[in-house]
């Protein structure tokens, strides 16, 4: 197949197998926002797993727009995004009010390599919001779906979702990447293992008012089985079971993952 589809192209095959194999060459500025040497090291070295250029190339990361990177954790996104929209457009890390503080104190820190940012708050109760109603070209999440699933409160998915809505601008992109639960798996492994399906990730989106844009292969990992001891964790960089069985994990890499595009309606 040929792994550049027009859009027309791509959601006629969307409808009829539910998966498109879709790359974008990523521009001159995600290529340099992903070498550039403000990378820590360890953070590089995951790049073949984690393919960024590549992912926010499909997700049509501009360097010009509002981008709101939800739980952004450790920042190992973050160190390309901030810098990337740095004077041209604004990040935003969307966290959870308990973390705003902690977020602020390290966007601080690195003022000079990120310019200046923003943490934003939400709500997992109410699903509010500090972000404005419709201000954000793109808000992504990378690897944090299962954990909303994994909450106590069912609803806390449900919520968030409708909260990415209400933060985009009408044609606005959300970008999910996330450890991917084959459908055939039994549905309950995803309060217990990271892993979650591609149809309950589609069934949020949808509910919440995205429509389903497109998806790419792009951090799809065929090594990985879906089926070990800790969960996802089992696998690098976590590695769980610490020396148990680690050369085994090491070869299979990091999870496989899917990775979708949904748009909110003009």
């Amino acid at each position: 197949m040929n792994r550049l589809l027009t859009a027309g192209t791509c959601l006629a095959t969307l409808g009829a197998t539910g998966v498109v194999a879709q790359s974008v060459a990523p521009s001159k500025d995600i290529a340099a926002a992903v070498a550039s040497p403000t990378r820590a090291p360890a953070n590089r070295a995951r790049d073949r797993y984690r393919h960024p250029a590549e992912t926010l190339a499909f997700f049509g990361v501009k360097p010009t727009q509002t981008v709101v990177e939800f739980l952004p954790a450790g920042g190992w996104y973050t160190e390309i995004l901030a810098p990337l929209v740095k004077g041209r457009g604004r990040y935003v890390a969307l966290v959870p009010t308990a973390q705003a503080e902690r977020t602020r104190t390290v966007f601080a820190e690195k003022t000079a390599t990120y310019g200046a940012v923003q943490a934003a708050t939400i709500d997992f109760k109410t699903g509010a919001l500090t972000i404005p109603a419709g201000s954000a070209d793109v808000l992504l999440t990378f690897r944090n779906v299962h954990n909303l699933l994994m909450q106590d409160d069912p609803a806390v998915a449900e919520r968030v979702f409708k909260a990415f809505y209400a933060a985009l601008k009408p044609g606005g992109v959300l970008g999910v990447v996330d450890h991917r639960l084959p459908e055939e798996m039994d549905t309950a492994r995803e309060k217990t293992s990271g892993y979650i399906k591609r149809s309950t990730v589609v069934r949020l989106a949808q509910a919440a008012g995205f429509k389903l844009a497109g998806e790419s292969r792009i951090n799809a990992n065929p090594k990985d089985t879906h089926d070990h001891p800790e969960g996802v964790w089992t696998l690098p960089p976590s590695y769980r079971l610490k020396d148990v069985d680690r050369p085994k994990y090491a070869a299979i890499g990091e999870s496989d993952r899917f990775t979708i595009k949904f748009v909110k309606g003009r």
